[in-house]
């Protein structure tokens, strides 16, 4: 992979290619942005071309250092990222940890890497630290980074990425070069989805919409949960209010395990955008689920504006305890119950 090859993102990596052949790369960058857009892509193109054997401003892809960064193998290029994720990704078992895998990245992993960065590189013309879901990391690791960020070793740089950089100490936002990584083409990712889901055209933009230009978000959304939107949308506008026992068994239906919980929710939020939207007068040819447009004006003439978006906070509220390993199901009937009472 060669930043040639990073759609969507011509400021970013131009602002990259530009430092790299001048000379002038930065100690620490804060890659800032949707997930599933590119940044961790650029993160690791950006230690392949540092190192290419080429020393062109980009990376072949082909030479030794190229090959063994993509594949996790050079000494001198480090990853970090939460034990949990570590094992989502296939690169740990459970077993490797005396407990539970955290889903923070803890103090103890930085100061591996501050120890790791202090040595001399064995082959490298410059050593990478790759701190991906920076926002994972605990006030203590994050305070723990900034000696790092303040005196790095010399050919060194550390690349924060984050789909949450606000979630970062001001103090480390402060010593890093940000660069924003912002939402895919629509109609990339629909064709991407198209193609490796192997589904139809309406599918795949429907897929790419509520995705928000995530190409990761659109692989990863459960078309199993999609192909019950409609069933969905139309039990959640049919919940009257104070009827505790429907919100009960709205989330019991639509929220069996992680996974469907987290896509039923995302759906949620994007009705409600959309309701929102046309009770604030938008154009309904930017609807998201614009095949349930006489369901969208009923809901928006029975709740408003302001109703909606406080049911779109409840949804992201739900979706965040969710990364939090809060149980599904307790978050899903909380933000029922609150539709129905809103007074809760």
């Amino acid at each position: 992979m060669a930043f040639k090859d990073i759609v969507g993102q011509e400021r970013a990596i131009t602002a990259l290619t530009s430092a790299l052949k001048s000379g002038q790369v930065h100690h620490g960058y804060l890659f800032g942005g949707p997930d599933g857009v590119g940044k961790e892509l650029a993160a690791r193109t950006l230690a392949q071309a540092a190192n290419c054997e080429q020393n062109d401003g980009d990376a072949c892809g082909q030479c030794g250092p190229c090959r063994r960064i993509a594949t996790r193998n050079h000494a001198d290029v480090l990853l970090l990222l939460p034990e949990a994720d570590q094992v989502a990704r296939g690169w740990a078992g459970r077993a490797d940890f005396e407990a539970t895998p955290s889903r923070e990245i803890k103090v103890a992993q930085v100061r591996w890497l501050g120890d790791r960065l202090a040595y001399k590189a064995l082959e490298a013309r410059r050593k990478l630290a790759l701190i991906l879901r920076a926002e994972a990391m605990n006030a203590q690791a994050q305070n723990a980074l900034l000696k790092t960020l303040e005196e790095p070793p010399r050919d060194t740089t550390l690349v924060l990425v984050s789909a949450a950089p606000h979630a970062l100490l001001p103090t480390i936002r402060s010593r890093c070069l940000m660069l924003a990584f912002t939402p895919l083409p629509l109609d990339f990712v629909a064709e991407r989805v198209m193609r490796e889901k192997k589904v139809d055209r309406a599918t795949a933009h429907l897929c790419a919409t509520l995705a928000g230009g995530s190409l990761g978000a659109a692989l990863a959304l459960d078309l199993d949960s999609l192909s019950r939107r409609h069933e969905l949308l139309e039990r959640l506008e049919s919940l009257s209010a104070g009827d505790a026992r429907a919100a009960l068994a709205f989330a019991a239906d639509f929220a069996p395990d992680r996974a469907a919980a987290e896509a039923h929710l995302g759906l949620v939020s994007a009705w409600y955008r959309d309701v929102a939207a046309l009770a604030s007068g938008g154009n309904e040819q930017m609807l998201v689920n614009s095949d349930l447009l006489d369901l969208a004006r009923r809901s928006g003439a029975t709740h408003g504006a302001l109703e909606a978006l406080r049911r779109i906070r409840l949804c992201e509220t739900a979706k965040a305890a969710l990364n939090g390993n809060a149980s599904p199901r307790l978050q899903m009937e909380q933000a029922a119950l609150r539709f129905v009472f809103p007074e809760l």
